[in-house]
């Protein structure tokens, strides 16, 4: 799985721009373009060391390249202690807090009675003893 950066600039890249990021290349540019840190200092270890590795002229390779090295391991796992230490405060708003929960469920891939139970048990009791 891509890592959140270069997952949000494959939207990008492939629906949001398609005729500006049509090849690889193009795409593999801008994406290196907001590179930082340790992924930047990597990226230019290559370019000085291996300046016609595949992964600047083909985006997959790139994707794959940056993802196993600084992407989240387990996406799945993360979004699950993510909903289980969700919980809704009092001075949130329901719809915000569900949109919220939605976010994290939808990695998850857990069934119906699941989420349901989970989403029970980050109401504040207010809520909670309504439904």
């Amino acid at each position: 799985m891509p890592v959140p950066l270069l997952g949000t600039i494959t939207i990008e890249v492939t629906l949001g721009k398609p005729h500006t990021f049509a090849s690889d290349q193009a795409q593999v540019a801008f994406t290196t373009s907001y590179l930082q840190g340790i992924a930047l200092d990597h990226y230019t270890a290559i370019l000085h060391f291996n300046p016609s590795h595949l992964l600047f002229t083909n985006w997959q390779v790139f994707v794959n390249k940056f993802s196993s090295k600084f992407g989240v391991y387990d996406m799945v796992a993360k979004a699950e202690r993510k909903l289980m230490s969700l919980r809704m405060s009092t001075n949130k708003h329901f719809t915000m807090f569900v949109v919220q929960f939605e976010k994290e469920a939808y990695k998850t891939g857990w069934n119906y009675n699941a989420l349901r139970f989970q989403l029970s048990e980050a109401l504040p009791k207010h809520i909670h003893d309504v439904l």
